[in-house]
């Protein structure tokens, strides 16, 4: 079958599981350290087929911490950039919707827009978890629906993908418990994106964006 869809994502339309795993650097575990993250993705027999890496500076990671704007470049084996996330800085604060709801940019090569991923507002704004996924048309094609709390007490955290109108739900992103240990030291995170296999090439690099998204949000530890 002839591949349609963006140049680099081709191996996205083989997959209906992506394993990302952040690196966990050692000057991390030390209080008031944090270094530009960097993510290994994998399928599900662990094959690493991208990498991912942050690019902020070191002021930017350290008085804004874990709501500060950044970039993501993912790279194949020949460090080509296929897929670029540009995360805008917002407030953190139950003020003004319009300057504080979360939001992902997603493209792919950089430059060419995929669609975004957007918090949806709510009375529980900042710490509402459920996003809308849109196209470069701006169509919602998906939404990723959250629990009330996402602090985990020694469980997975799952986050629910649905369709558009919220009717049916196609997959998850699960953020992976690591044992008490790794999830005090470190704030290096696991995750699992499941989606339909024949899903469109476009939404699979959404979720990717909101899984990144999520992570900074509610996982990255703050300062």
């Amino acid at each position: 079958m002839t591949y349609i869809g963006p140049p680099g994502l081709e191996y996205l339309s083989q997959l209906d599981t992506v394993l990302v795993k952040q690196k966990c650097e050692v000057f991390e575990i030390l209080p008031g350290c944090e270094t530009n993250n960097q993510y290994i993705l994998k399928n599900n027999s662990g094959y690493e087929f991208f990498r991912a890496v942050e690019h902020t500076n070191y002021c930017l990671r350290h008085v804004c911490g874990s709501i500060r704007a950044f970039d993501i470049a993912f790279l194949d084996h020949e460090d080509q950039e296929i897929l670029h996330l540009s995360r805008p800085f917002r407030c953190n604060s139950f003020c003004c919707p319009a300057f504080t709801l979360q939001t992902i940019e997603v493209s792919c090569p950089p430059g060419n827009p995929l669609g975004t991923v957007s918090q949806e507002w709510s009375f529980c704004t900042p710490l509402a978890s459920k996003f809308s996924l849109f196209n470069a048309s701006g169509d919602k094609v998906l939404r990723v629906i959250g629990p009330t709390c996402t602090i985990s007490c020694g469980d997975d955290v799952i986050f629910k993908i649905v369709t558009a109108d919220g009717s049916a739900q196609i997959g998850s992103i699960t953020k992976k418990w690591q044992g008490y240990c790794n999830e005090s030291l470190s704030d290096a995170d696991n995750f699992s994106i499941n989606f339909p296999i024949d899903l469109e090439i476009r939404s699979k690099a959404l979720l990717l964006g909101a899984m990144f998204l999520i992570d900074f949000m509610f996982f990255e530890r703050r300062f």
